[in-house]
């Protein structure tokens, strides 16, 4: 299983930046995939997952209306579209997999672990 996560940066508060999340070595459409982040001297949490067999997706309360996950099927890719983003948003943001999908629901404690990627927001 491979997770390479790509998109971050340094962005101004107010902007939007979207992740994406290319996955390989495992049968796509069985798993869920997730969003998570860590900011420092933070506990990491669960922002954002879906299900990619049914589409169903969780978000934090935290990001509920700013951020959207999809999913590409044909490219075995799932995004994060962050808009409005705050300086609370700074942190190294995570895509993880589980090859069980009903972990979506909790989007916590997933199997597999991409190396991350660091989205900076200034105010």
């Amino acid at each position: 299983v491979q997770l390479v996560e790509s998109g971050g940066g340094l962005v101004q508060a107010g902007e939007s930046a979207r992740l994406s999340c290319k996955a390989s070595g495992f049968t796509f459409d069985d798993y869920a995939i997730g969003w998570f982040r860590q900011a420092p001297g933070k506990e990491r949490e669960g922002v954002s997952c879906i299900a990619i067999s049914d589409g169903y997706t969780y978000y934090a309360d935290s990001v509920k209306g700013r951020f959207t996950i999809s999913s590409d099927n044909a490219k075995n890719t799932v995004y994060l579209q962050m808009n409005s983003l705050t300086p609370e948003d700074t942190a190294v943001y995570y895509c993880a997999a589980d090859s069980d999908p009903f972990v979506a629901t909790m989007c916590r404690n997933m199997d597999y672990w991409g190396k991350g990627t660091l989205v900076t927001v200034s105010s």
